[in-house]
Parts: C-alpha cells; structure tokens; sequence
C-alpha cells in the first residue's frame, strides 16, 4: 500500500518572472541526512528537471536529481519540501522514487508541465556530479538554471553545455546530447498551486 504523501512548499512573497525559482534557507545536520540516505541500485545518472509555463511555453524552474553513492536532488533556489527530507545548501537527501516522483508530481498541473530528461553516467561522472552539488552552496531566488547549468557543464563530457539563466534553454541543450531520453509529465491539478499542495500528493501504486 502506497503511503499518502504530503508536500510543503515556502513560497516567496512574490513570484520572479525571469525562473518562478524561490529563495530557501534550510540546515539539515549530518546525522538528519544520513539516516535518510538513499542509494538507487541502478546505473548512475543524472536527470533534469524543467518547468514549462503552458500557457506561454517559458521555463519556470530547473532541478537535477543524481544518482551517484546516494541519490540527491539538487533544486537550487527550489520550493520543494517534504516530511522527513532533509536539505543543506539546496541538496535534497532521501531521493527514493517515490519521493522523486512527488517531486515531478507537484510542480504539474494545469498551468504548468515537466520536461523530466535522463542520461547514464559513468560512475566516475557521477562522482563528480555529486561532488559538484554538495560543494555549490546555496543558490539566490532566479538563478536556478545558471546554478544548474554552471553544474552540469563541469561534469568531464558535459563541457558543451553552455551556462544560462533560462530553464528552457538549458533543456533544449540538454536534449541534443547523447544519450540523453526525454519525456514531458502533465496533471491537471488546480492552478492554485497553494491549493493544490495543501490537498496533497499520493505516490503511484508501485512505490512503496
């Protein structure tokens, strides 16, 4: 029986048009972040998370999920808050699928869709990765995407990757690189985002 999940959003005082990307300030201790650590047992990867306004196709927000010695999500300047998910520096440390999956679920719904792209890594990459999202610190609200792509472009092969400030145009790089599969996720939750979070997420029947 799949657990009901509830997710908490800080949501800054007024929306930045350039990313939508908010400004969080959170301190999880080592120990919080260990005893939640997750390790996917399948290959090492990375996956990019963008926002896509569907109204005017602009991007809202990037985050990046690792898969390297645990699984973390980077979500630089992010909103995303859940029970039981501890975060430093705008690294997220738990990151099962199911928690994944609320991840995605909660930035859809009928104003807005998901560009979820993946690529393997080798695990010296991923290492890097890792290295990399632990080290940024945190990000300031609307520099979500230039965090992101600063990240992503110090991984060895990713150098091509060029930074921006636009979560849109950093997918659009993203989706020409090798390897790279892509696929967008809708929900036609209600455009009151604060609505729609108070009413919380459950995960898919297969998560446990």
């Amino acid at each position: 029986m799949a657990s009901l999940i509830r997710i908490l959003f800080s949501l800054s005082l007024a929306v930045l048009a350039l990313s939508g990307c908010a400004t969080n300030n959170t301190d999880a201790d080592p120990a919080t972040i260990a005893a939640v650590s997750y390790r996917d047992p399948g290959p090492k990867s990375m996956t990019l998370y963008t926002m896509i306004n569907n109204r005017s196709g602009a991007g809202a927000h990037s985050g990046l999920v690792i898969a390297s010695s645990e699984t973390i999500l980077f979500d630089p300047a992010g909103s995303f808050y859940l029970d039981g998910i501890p975060e430093r520096d705008d690294v997220l440390y738990g990151i099962n699928p199911g928690i994944e999956w609320a991840y995605k679920s909660a930035h859809a719904r009928t104003t807005h869709h998901v560009v979820v792209q993946t690529v393997q890594l080798t695990p010296e990459q991923a290492a890097v990765a890792y290295q990399l999202a632990l080290q940024n610190g945190s990000v300031a609200g609307a520099f979500c995407s230039n965090a992101t792509s600063s990240l992503m472009r110090k991984i060895p092969g990713y150098e091509g990757i060029k930074s921006t400030l636009y979560p849109k145009r950093l997918s659009d790089q993203f989706g020409t690189m090798p390897g790279v599969k892509t696929e967008r996720y809708y929900e036609d939750d209600s455009p009151d985002l604060k609505a729609a979070l108070e009413a919380g997420y459950k995960a898919p029947a297969s998560t446990e």
